[in-house]
């Protein structure tokens, strides 16, 4: 069925790298009221983080998000299961446990078989089974790209909620999963990706992050995110900006995708990368000696990436050794924030 139709050559775009880029939805939202009026809305889209939070009670408080997107991969089956699980990590990234979702579905029915759409919706709900939650409904529309992802609910306590804006100076950066999957999407559309390469592609972005539960329950976790369409460089901003520090990144430690590294040295990747590099402006500042290659890394549009962890120093054994129990074997600490303007600066 997949050989038959190529997913990726129904869409312009795939997976996260079809985020708009992070200076432009930044001019999209600067109009957009505040939440002051809402006391019991812990978290809103003022400091970009990844789902909105809000209070029931001294106990409960409902974590929401919604994440869609088109086809990075072109089996129908392995694209409903990227697209839940990169939905679904928005609720751990707050620290949450997700309790339900909502499928979000625009499909060119004309154009691709029921089959495949069928096949889509089943990845989906697997992934929904995996993380223990119903997928109770959702909504459909006849569109003219293949589009899939979900509404996902969690619940969290109001005191462990892990914002984006509540990183210290003197935090260490850990980061759950290895770099390289907008790189590999792009190397698949282009027709030259192994069945190795493909594999690598599949374990990662369909492995739920869900150690971030686990993460939300300790003190010693201060910010939390999950890397996705902005690259490590664009969410590890995102931080900096909301807690008004800068980070200091050390390239030659970064985990990454085996099969990217040669693919990202011949400057293969998603139009996204430029995309980022470009917003980032002089907010990021790169050593002479990272090469090309490991920069574009980390404006890679990650989609379905890896928890970005702000840890005290003295937990940072704890955290990995949570990390690593839950089967993020690539999980590995990447820099540090310090005090000072919020920018990246990233050595060799």
């Amino acid at each position: 069925m997949s050989e038959a139709i190529r997913l990726t050559q129904l869409s312009h775009g795939g997976g996260c790298g079809c985020k708009i880029a992070p200076a432009v939805l930044a001019e999209m939202l600067k109009t957009l009221p505040q939440a002051q009026l809402f006391p019991d809305l812990l978290v809103g889209h003022e400091t970009a983080d990844d789902a909105a939070v809000y209070r029931l009670n001294d106990e409960q408080a409902i974590v929401a998000t919604t994440d869609f997107f088109m086809p990075i991969v072109d089996d129908p089956f392995d694209f409903g299961r990227i697209a839940a699980t990169n939905a679904i990590s928005d609720i751990y990234a707050m620290g949450g446990k997700p309790i339900l979702a909502l499928a979000i579905v625009g499909m060119p029915v004309n154009t691709l078989p029921i089959a495949a759409i069928q096949k889509i919706m089943e990845g989906g709900a697997s992934v929904c089974a995996v993380a223990g939650i119903p997928l109770a409904g959702g909504h459909t529309i006849d569109a003219p790209e293949p589009i899939y992802g979900l509404v996902a609910l969690g619940l969290v306590h109001p005191q462990r909620v892990k914002k984006n804006s509540a990183a210290r100076a003197g935090d260490v950066l850990v980061l759950g999963k290895p770099l390289g999957v907008g790189i590999l999407g792009s190397t698949m559309k282009a027709g030259k990706l192994d069945a190795e390469a493909y594999r690598q592609l599949i374990d990662t972005t369909t492995q739920l992050n869900t150690v971030g539960t686990a993460l939300g329950a300790l003190d010693a976790v201060h910010a939390l995110t999950d890397v996705t369409g902005f690259g490590l460089l664009g969410h590890l901003l995102e931080i900096c900006r909301g807690s008004g520090l800068s980070a200091r990144i050390e390239a030659g430690r970064l985990p990454l995708l085996p099969a990217a590294v040669e693919f990202a040295k011949q400057g293969i990747g998603p139009g996204a990368i430029g995309r980022n590099l470009a917003s980032f402006g002089d907010a990021v500042a790169f050593d002479a000696a990272v090469p090309e290659w490991q920069r574009r890394v980390m404006a890679d549009a990650q989609t379905s990436g890896g928890l970005l962890a702000a840890v005290a120093p003295d937990s940072v054994d704890e955290v990995l050794a949570l990390f690593h129990a839950q089967g993020f074997a690539a999980a590995c600490v990447v820099g540090e924030l310090q005090a000072g303007e919020p920018r990246v600066g990233v050595v060799a």
